[in-house]
């Protein structure tokens, strides 16, 4: 089955994974590294989000990690969700619920991220922001 995958940056809850019970005793930037490297081998990641949990919630962090592809969500969601990805305890998976009562924008991506994503799907490292003129091959 064919998916499609729009030059946007993602917004949908179905490509938005919340990661809690994230231990405390790293940093935020090795917790976001751990997250990034675990995630990443479902597909590729418009952003992994580190944040130290709330006061009430006790020590420790949660995370907010944006797939482009919602099939690439899913399957992190089932394969991660109560395991031990790199810490002691297992963490928990959900796929984002956060319901909206305005439509969201959809926003272009910026340059760096357009060629990440053409680079990951069509599997060419090589794009050029140049605009080449030249001779034409005519027919």
């Amino acid at each position: 089955m064919a998916v499609l995958i729009p030059f946007e940056v993602p917004t949908g809850n179905d490509k938005t994974l919340l990661v809690w019970e994230l231990s405390s005793g790293p940093t935020a930037e090795d917790l976001q590294h751990s997250l990034f490297t675990v995630f990443s081998q479902f597909g590729l990641l418009y952003s992994v989000r580190v944040f130290p949990n709330a006061v009430v919630a006790g020590p420790g962090f949660y995370a907010i990690i944006k797939f482009y592809s919602a099939r690439d969500a899913h399957r992190a969601q089932e394969a991660c969700d109560r395991k031990q990805l790199f810490q002691k305890s297992p963490v928990k998976v959900r796929l984002g619920t956060r319901h909206k009562a305005v439509q969201d924008n959809t926003l272009a991506l910026n340059s760096s991220k357009c060629q990440e994503l053409a680079n990951y799907y069509f599997g060419f490292n090589g794009w050029s922001k140049r605009i080449i003129k030249g001779p034409y091959l005519s027919l």
